[in-house]
């Protein structure tokens, strides 16, 4: 469906018992001896792969915006960020995966000759991937995953069909084998029996909390690694040392990429009471600047959300917020016109009461909080079920110092926006999962850490 119009422009059937039997077979007969294959080998596969991703880039980013609402010049940019990460993972994953030598001392004491760490891969890893970055989500588990010797299974989101079949074509296309990326067309009720099949070895989710507590739950109880990373409600906290204009024009970045649909979107705003009032006018007024539209024109910053139910779902947010006394700085509407479209939205006096304080608001809706100082800043942004990342304004190193201890978050941004780099772990604590994806962390999370001990 097209969020844009609320059109329906194709319908897919769901595979049935027989294909995916068919697929789960072809995947465990592939692991067999793709996990033999050399790095150079993975490598030059998965290059292969990003260059065809930027020759699609155009094509697949109008399919990206035409599925799920995201603006056609993040589209592009998200296609590219994919090609990226995959040269990234083909240039390093030899290194971050060689062969480790405990010190001579300790090989000595164990009574060997040597000692050796190797990185094995699993087998088949079941992806169970949101819409919000339909490439991106894929792509971070995907060429670790290959680089490292597994092969992978991607469950999508249902709204996100094409997509899917795009990235299982496009490493087809690469020259890696059939087996080694296929795409699941299921329903959200068929990954507890795939994910109970032996011949699947991990899983990694990324989506909603109550889909990674059923995941996790099928995977405790079949003893199979997971990794999760779920929802976000990220601290975006500014002090008074900051430098207040830049710091408000990062945050509506920082809250309406993807349409503020994203778990590491800044969405609670904690500003010193001395800045405040400063502040939340350039923020509100940013916001409100911001240009809403056809997600297919360049010039649009804003796009529809991508379901109905997520449109409802953020209004349910707001509508109760204000009748709990918030007070709409701006937005809090639904424009006129059809598809489904929020207006750029800033909610002040939030309270611990309201469920917008609580749970996370995917879309572009903004909350304001004032703190006294930064003890009471702390503790505001520490009040949340989650901790994926975290965003620090200040220029006093001691306040910096005070706020990575004590943020509870898997990522503190000091003076810019959080983003991912497929450089850098990236994962969180709390409700928002265990686990990292990037990084030399990501590539091992779904490998067999094997000791080799050899006599003397």
């Amino acid at each position: 469906m097209n969020p844009a119009n609320g059109e329906t422009l194709k319908t897919y059937e769901a595979m049935g018992e027989e294909e995916i039997e068919r697929r789960l077979q072809l995947a465990e007969a592939t692991f067999r001896t793709y996990r033999t294959t050399t790095f150079d080998e993975r490598a030059r596969l998965l290059r292969k792969a990003a260059d065809l991703l930027e020759e699609d880039q155009q094509d697949i980013a109008r399919v990206l915006t035409t599925e799920m609402g995201k603006p056609i010049q993040q589209a592009r940019a998200e296609a590219a960020k994919c090609a990226k990460a995959m040269r990234w993972y083909a240039d390093h994953a030899a290194e971050l995966l060689a062969d480790e030598e405990p010190s001579e001392t300790d090989v000595k004491d164990s009574g060997a000759s040597r000692v050796r760490v190797r990185y094995r891969p699993l087998g088949p890893v079941l992806a169970v991937m949101p819409w919000n970055f339909p490439l991106w989500q894929v792509v971070r588990f995907a060429a670790p995953a290959l680089m490292a010797g597994n092969v992978g299974l991607l469950k999508h989101a249902s709204n996100v069909p094409q997509t899917a079949l795009y990235l299982e074509d496009l490493f087809h296309r690469a020259g890696f084998t059939e087996g080694c990326f296929q795409t699941l067309l299921i329903g959200s009720a068929a990954v507890d029996e795939i994910l109970r099949d032996e011949r699947v070895k991990a899983a990694t989710l990324t989506g909603s909390e109550p889909a990674g507590r059923a995941v996790a739950s099928t995977a405790g109880e079949m003893v199979k690694k997971t990794v999760l990373e779920l929802g976000g409600s990220d601290p975006f906290v500014v002090m008074p040392s900051a430098d207040i204009d830049r710091a408000a024009k990062v945050a509506v970045t920082a809250r309406v990429q993807n349409t503020g649909q994203s778990c590491i979107a800044a969405k609670r705003f904690i500003v010193h009471t001395d800045v405040y009032d400063a502040f939340a006018e350039r923020f509100a007024e940013g916001m409100k600047a911001l240009k809403v539209g056809d997600p297919m024109s360049d010039d649009t910053e804003v796009g529809p959300l991508s379901s109905e139910q997520g449109l409802r779902d953020l209004e349910e947010l707001v509508d109760d917020a204000v009748r709990g006394g918030a007070e709409v700085l701006c937005g809090g509407e639904r424009p006129d016109g059809p598809g489904w479209y929020y207006t750029p939205t800033v909610l002040a006096g939030i309270t611990r009461e309201m469920r917008i304080h609580r749970e996370e608001a995917f879309g572009p809706v903004a909350t304001l909080y004032r703190a006294a100082g930064l003890d009471e800043a702390v503790l505001i942004a520490n009040d949340s079920p989650f901790g994926l990342s975290s965003n620090v304004w200040t220029r006093d190193e001691s306040e910096v110092d005070r706020f990575v201890r004590d943020l509870e978050a898997g990522s503190v941004y000091v003076n810019g926006m959080t983003a991912s780099h497929p450089a850098f772990p990236f994962g969180g604590v709390k409700r928002s999962g265990y686990g990292r994806e990037l990084s030399g962390h990501g590539i091992r999370e779904f490998c067999n850490i094997t000791t080799v001990w050899h006599g003397a």
